[in-house]
């Protein structure tokens, strides 16, 4: 496909890392021509420096033979416009990132105005999952992933105390049609191979046959447990604590939100409803006493700066509240988020990556994909002969540590595979992948090369 990102920003880069694998002719567009340079070096596309506002530079480029084009510069106004030109001229499909809650609230208007056919806004992205986590588990009641006579359950290993200091080879031994696809430790959502050992703090995500993982759910499931959200505290009132703390209180949860920005704390303050909006520097640990941080049920640090939401994790955590979640931007903090022992890092670029990828891809390969804890998605494809993954012995395809291919449906037949399995033409295939190795995994999708 010819795909066209205007913005090479952190968004854009994290979309061209993901795509440059695949049979796609990559065109980028950006204002900053060493920003080019550099991507021009590093990665196999073509590059336009010029603003992509310019009707002249879009009909140049022959943006009506696209077939998609991703706006995710830094402004709202900017991704819009762009993406409404584009998609005026010619371009099958056209997605546009917008942040501002003022947009979000008439987003329906603004696609259907515009003609844009799909909207992503990262902080709306990661407010969902961190409000999925928090809230949802507490009333959720069964498995949280079906697909005809496949299901997942996850559920913390202290309820299954057995399987602790196991192996995955000898975890197989005591649940023989089920595979563990992954570990949720310390905030960090792990695939686990061969030699992973389960800790007793773990919680396992388990797939198999429908009917027997709802025999073992019987046995997991956690009654009633989950009903005790009463209090959280989020630190930081730019977007992302904006949704969150808007969500938290509709559902009925006391929140007190900590901003440093008074001008900031006055917009909050008038444009949410049910919310305690505090003057301050989270940072200073006599403010969090004072506002009684041992007292919550959950704690979320989503500042703009990572080592900030890091180190206020840290603090909650050592204080006892019981769910901490922190916002984090870079991969390269990834090994220290374990070792922290929060309970939750999200990154919001992989997120909102993801989301756009499945929905370029759309029903074409993805038949259905879920986030896990807003770090891996679960997903399901139909299986094509052309694709690098079909019809070779699975230990002898190359899959990156963040893949794993949980299960087959073939026919009726549900196969919980191993090395000798092969994927065939027609197989529904789930597979559980870290969305930071879609882009890896995006490559095991495309096409075989032929050589002639």
């Amino acid at each position: 496909m010819r795909i066209a990102i205007v913005g090479a920003g952190k968004l854009g880069l994290k979309v061209i890392n993901a795509l440059v694998g695949g049979d796609h002719a990559i065109t980028v567009f950006d204002v900053n021509e060493s920003v080019l340079n550099k991507i021009g070096q590093q990665y196999d596309v073509m590059t336009v420096a010029g603003n992509a506002k310019q009707i002249s530079l879009l009909k140049e480029r022959g943006i009506g033979n696209f077939d998609f084009l991703i706006a995710c510069t830094d402004s709202d106004e900017q991704n819009i416009v762009v993406a409404a030109f584009a998609k005026k001229l010619g371009c099958s499909k056209v997605i546009a990132r917008v942040r501002d809650p003022e947009h979000m609230n008439q987003m329906d208007f603004i696609m259907e105005t515009m003609n844009i056919d799909h909207i992503v806004n990262p902080d709306l992205s990661i407010t969902k999952e961190i409000y999925k986590y928090l809230v949802e588990k507490y009333t959720l009641t069964n498995g949280i992933f079906s697909s005809g006579k496949v299901s997942l359950v996850q559920f913390k290993v202290q309820k299954y105390k057995k399987l602790v200091g196991l192996s995955m080879v000898e975890v197989s031994k005591v649940l023989p049609n089920m595979l563990v696809v992954a570990i949720s430790r310390n905030g960090k959502i792990i695939i686990p191979h061969g030699k992973t050992v389960i800790d007793d703090h773990d919680t396992l995500y388990l797939i198999g046959e429908k009917s027997e993982i709802v025999e073992l759910h019987k046995k997991v499931h956690e009654k009633g447990k989950y009903t005790n959200l009463q209090k959280a505290m989020i630190i930081g009132g730019g977007k992302t604590g904006f949704y969150l703390a808007g969500k938290l209180a509709e559902f009925g949860i006391a929140v007190k939100l900590i901003e440093k920005s008074k001008e900031r704390c006055y917009y909050l303050s008038t444009h949410l409803d049910d919310v305690m909006v505090l003057h301050g520097d989270a940072t200073d640990t006599t403010l969090l006493e004072e506002e009684n941080l041992d007292e919550m049920d959950a704690f979320v640090a989503a500042t703009g700066f990572d080592e900030e939401n890091l180190l206020l994790a840290l603090i909650a955590k050592q204080r006892g509240v019981e769910d901490v979640i922190s916002k984090v931007s870079h991969q390269s903090y990834k090994d220290l988020i374990e070792k922290m022992g929060i309970d939750m890092a999200l990154n919001p670029l992989d997120i909102v990556a993801s989301t756009i990828l499945r929905y370029i891809q759309g029903s074409k390969k993805i038949i259905a994909s879920l986030l896990i804890q807003g770090q891996a998605e679960i997903m399901e494809i139909i299986a094509s002969n052309d694709m690098k993954l079909a019809n070779v012995p699975l230990k002898d395809v190359d899959l990156p540590d963040g893949v794993l291919i949980a299960a087959i449906h073939r026919g009726q037949q549900v196969i919980i595979p191993n090395g000798d399995t092969k994927i065939l033409e027609d197989d529904k295939v789930t597979i559980f992948c870290l969305l930071t190795d879609i882009g890896e995994l995006e490559k095991l999708f495309t096409a075989k090369k032929a050589f002639l």
